[in-house]
């Protein structure tokens, strides 16, 4: 599946990256051959192979969810660069 130039300013537009007329000479190359080989891949009979999650045997990892001991608000802020009424302050990203 050739991808077109126009395609590929689309899907740049979308990650909102900035490409180069080279750079996108280069990805209209190589997502168009990703592309190809994932159509390969189309072509596969897996009828007889069931949906699998996982092929390792894994079991619950995560710890049991107990009660601890942490440490106190002032420790905590202790390091701070800025602190005001108990919390971190951090330059405002948003008008």
């Amino acid at each position: 599946m050739r991808l077109s130039r126009a395609k590929v300013e689309h899907i740049a537009e979308l990650a909102k990256l900035g490409l180069t007329e080279e750079e996108k000479k280069k990805f209209c190359e190589q997502l168009s051959a990703i592309l190809d080989y994932a159509e390969m891949l189309q072509e596969l009979d897996t009828e007889s192979i069931p949906p699998t999650a996982t092929v390792l045997p894994l079991q619950n990892v995560m710890r049991s969810d107990k009660v601890a001991p942490s440490l106190s608000q002032q420790d905590i802020l202790a390091n701070a660069p800025d602190a005001a009424e108990g919390c971190f302050r951090v330059r405002a990203i948003l008008e």
